[in-house]
């Protein structure tokens, strides 16, 4: 591998990430690439992945991958060994959210929220562990949110809120044991960003009250802001952080977010 350049600290590395055709994946696909990896992307919908891996460039890959099935993980992380090389990195990103009542909420909508955001992450690194033991490290990450520390303000996002919080768990469980095999597991917390999960909160009275709850005054944050703190996370100068869930949220979970006069 070769040693990575101050400009380029990810130079010779290789990384994948799942829910990366679109939203924040994307954006972070590009910015590992940006900072000298190769990037492979994974995804559900063949018709995004072959876009992205068009816009990626030479040496990009995109897999057809449901991270709610192992079968389908285990041939994609296989894949991208084979094909790549190497596996260095890891970024989960896939995610959904079903917003309803505990009272309510199908049990078909729970069950695919969990099997997408936390079992999903539980594959992806069962099967990635592995690959980096055996070179020497690695680094996993996971894409949280602010509700993987709080609760919205009238619940209603039970499935979600409960997937992040296990998410919380699971980073932490993970870097226990997989830190003697030098692999650092962390998580960033995203506050709310404009993809198209959340588009439709867009110039709606719910993203001025965003904003006046983030101290930042930012309302739905573009997807790149979130790219500086992966390419952080999966270089070597976050050789000593593991366990952690880094909030990216304009200050959300430092205030209180009372109104005072």
């Amino acid at each position: 591998m070769d040693a990575p350049s101050p400009g380029q600290p990810l130079q010779g590395r290789v990384a994948l990430v799942t829910g990366g055709n679109s939203g924040l994946g994307r954006a972070i696909a590009f910015g590992l690439r940006d900072a000298g990896a190769r990037v492979a992307v994974g995804g559900r919908r063949a018709d995004r992945n072959a876009e992205v891996q068009r816009d990626l460039g030479e040496g990009s890959l995109a897999l057809t991958l449901d991270v709610s099935d192992e079968a389908s993980v285990r041939a994609a992380v296989e894949a991208v060994v084979t094909r790549m090389g190497r596996l260095d990195v890891l970024v989960h990103a896939a995610g959904v959210a079903r917003r309803g009542s505990v009272m309510k909420l199908e049990r078909e909508e729970w069950d695919l929220v969990m099997n997408t955001n936390l079992t999903g992450a539980f594959l992806c690194t069962k099967h990635a562990a592995p690959h980096m033991a055996r070179q020497g490290g690695g680094k996993i990450i996971h894409v949280s949110s602010v509700y993987g520390h709080v609760a919205p303000s009238r619940g209603l996002q039970v499935a979600y809120t409960v997937s992040k919080h296990g998410l919380q768990g699971l980073v932490r469980a993970n870097a226990v044991e997989l830190a003697p095999l030098n692999i650092q597991v962390n998580a960033i917390a995203p506050g709310f960003a404009l993809t198209e999960m959340t588009q439709e909160l867009s110039g709606q009275p719910i993203e001025a009250e965003i904003a006046r709850r983030t101290p930042s005054g930012t309302g739905l944050a573009a997807p790149e802001h979130f790219v500086g703190i992966c390419v952080f996370l999966a270089s070597d100068a976050a050789a000593h952080l593991s366990g952690v869930s880094i909030p990216v949220d304009g200050g959300y979970l430092a205030s209180d977010g009372l109104n005072r006069a």
